[in-house]
């Protein structure tokens, strides 16, 4: 293991970005990661011949996405088809005049939410009554999108990503973490590798780890905001601003169940039921992605915390029941679970996207801000706008990566 000119700390889309950026311009760099694969929170097994992402899996605002170059430049195939998640297949489960309604109610709260936008900041939950019979649905789709329910969601959080996103939503067939795992080729990687403290105490920076110390003169750290939070990696001197901004920072949760599909299937490719639109804990299912016979359901928030606290097949059961709810007690036989994700129990990494604390937006600059032009820092939580994605992290791995190169 060498890494003289610097260290990235992590193997996930930020870390594999600014150790691609450092090798590029001819550095000596190693990535040192505490699991056994690179990716971090994307993650893709095989399914036949397409690729399904236990992690991120959209290309969001996509048309401005990096890794939507990479991956045409590269022969990977993008799915440019609408993500229908705003369309009930058949709509099972949820009238149309219900889900007009649901709209306007969608509206006034994103209505109201922009109009105290000059105020002080506030929890999205402001914004839509309690009572409001489109409050559960409103805080599912929160679950979705920020991993975490209305009330513990940032209004100015929010809006720094609502503002910049584009709308665009697409797939990669091979799969998400397969890209972004494909961008590795040719860098130093050094895997089972937990960094237990960095000492930068002296004008060279030590890493430790179980395999040995190793030396370095600047250090990138790609890490979960939750393992910063915890002290999952000790620092001497000690840097309580960058814990205490990790913490305001803290990693929701989203899971994943995918269901394998027996028998003809009655759906176009890449239909959407949403579960149970009256219930804050249901499932967003995509139906047969890329035309296979799966369903991915996927759940959010305080809807997967507590399926995760239920134990292995608590989530592919809960699934299975809704779909069966919708589609009729006969393909209760034609669903077998093949995969399923517990990312709050996942070592080294604890939780899904970050969100921003209440009056706490302003952390994620803390955050990303380097220390003694040695240590920098990167990640989805680092990013301004875009957050709590894979393009985000990996625009903030080449930004740390740019930063060093300028210094040094």
């Amino acid at each position: 293991m060498s890494g003289a000119d610097a260290i990235v700390v992590g193997g996930g889309a930020a870390s594999i970005a600014a150790a691609r950026t450092l090798h590029d311009a001819g550095r000596d760099v190693l990535i040192v990661e505490a699991k056994d694969r690179l990716g971090g929170r994307a993650h893709s097994i095989s399914f036949g011949d397409i690729g399904i992402d236990l992690g991120c899996g959209w290309l969001h605002s996509a048309k401005r996405n990096p890794f939507t170059t990479l991956a045409d430049a590269q022969g990977f195939s993008v799915d440019r088809s609408p993500a229908n998640w705003r369309t009930q297949w058949r709509d099972l489960g949820f009238p149309p005049d219900d889900q007009k309604a649901f709209r306007a109610a969608w509206q006034d709260w994103e209505d109201a939410a922009h109009a105290a936008l000059n105020g002080p900041d506030r929890p999205l939950s402001d914004f839509i009554g309690k009572h409001d019979r489109w409050q559960p649905m409103l805080d599912a789709i929160s679950g979705f999108a920020n991993g975490a329910p209305l009330a513990h969601v940032s209004l100015h959080d929010w809006a720094a990503y609502e503002d910049a996103a584009t709308g665009d939503n697409w797939a990669v067939r091979e799969g998400y973490g397969t890209l972004v795992e494909h961008q590795a080729q040719a860098l130093a990687v050094s895997l089972d590798t937990p960094v237990k403290r960095i000492d930068h105490t002296g004008r060279t920076i030590r890493v430790e780890t179980p395999r040995g110390t190793l030396e370095t003169e600047a250090v990138i750290l790609c890490v979960p905001a939750s393992v910063l939070a915890d002290d999952g990696i000790a620092f001497d001197p000690p840097l309580p601003a960058k814990r205490q901004a990790a913490a305001n920072l803290p990693l929701g949760l989203a899971d994943k169940v995918f269901l394998k599909v027996s028998g003809l299937l009655p759906w176009p490719t890449n239909a959407h039921l949403t579960g149970n639109p009256r219930s804050n804990c249901t499932a967003s299912h995509r139906l047969s992605p890329f035309g296979a016979p799966v369903i991915e359901s996927f759940f959010g928030g305080d809807c997967a915390e507590g399926l995760e606290r239920e134990g292995d097949g608590a989530a592919a059961a809960f699934a299975i029941d809704e779909l069966v709810g919708l589609l009729g007690s006969e393909w209760r036989v034609r669903l077998e679970p093949v995969a399923a994700t517990r990312w709050r129990a996942e070592p080294y990494i604890h939780g899904s996207y970050s969100h921003a604390r209440i009056g706490h937006a302003a952390d994620r600059a803390v955050l990303a801000e380097s220390i003694d032009c040695r240590l920098f820092f990167a990640g989805e939580a680092c990013s301004p706008h875009d957050f709590s994605t894979c393009h985000g992290a990996w625009q903030t791995g080449i930004a740390a990566a740019n930063a060093l190169l300028a210094v040094q």
